[in-house]
């Protein structure tokens, strides 16, 4: 494939009114997948969550890949193409040819030739990565690639929303279970 750009603004409105117009973050994270294996053509996305204690990068929304390729083993932020930690987005333009891979032989039997994965930030943390997987060679342009790290950086300021609100109507719940004599010493 070309270097010729997919994204252009009207993809990219589509894509970021779905981050900011869904009440649900799996509802988006959905959403977003779909979107862009639509828009660009490719075989499929996939977005993770970061579990900060096991350093495993874990599926919140997946398109266009099989349940057995979901399901290969642990996605290790750490190793491979997921040393995004450093904060860089990470191309695998031939996955024939390049070591970094965790799991090479299920993405060969999945048919992806190609991996764009990118880094969800919060402030100057990972919180998850978004990741694209094409069934051809892919060498993505320079504009694709900052078009998807701002919305990498939608999808950081979308997960925390929806982790405070839940944590908001948590606390809620638990005050208003509070007996009716406790209610003074609230305010």
């Amino acid at each position: 494939m070309s270097s010729k750009s997919r994204i252009n603004l009207d993809v990219f409105k589509v894509v970021c009114r779905a981050v900011s117009r869904s009440d649900s973050l799996i509802t988006m994270a959905n959403h977003v997948t779909q979107l862009l294996v639509a828009a660009l053509q490719i075989k499929g996305c996939t977005i993770f969550v970061l579990n900060p204690e096991t350093k495993e990068l874990e599926v919140l929304a997946s398109f266009g890949l099989s349940h057995e390729y979901l399901n290969k083993g642990p996605v290790m932020a750490d190793k491979g193409i997921c040393a995004m930690l450093a904060g860089k987005a990470i191309v695998v333009s031939d996955t024939t040819k390049d070591k970094r891979l965790q799991y090479p032989e299920q993405a060969k039997k999945e048919g992806i030739r190609s991996i764009v994965s990118i880094c969800i930030p919060f402030y100057n943390k990972i919180i998850g990565g978004l990741r694209l997987y094409h069934h051809r060679k892919w060498e993505i342009s320079e504009r694709d690639l900052d078009y998807l790290s701002i919305l990498a950086e939608h999808l950081g300021l979308a997960m925390m929303f929806e982790q405070t609100l839940s944590t908001i109507r948590t606390i809620n719940s638990a005050i208003t279970d509070l007996p009716e004599e406790l209610f003074p010493l609230l305010t």
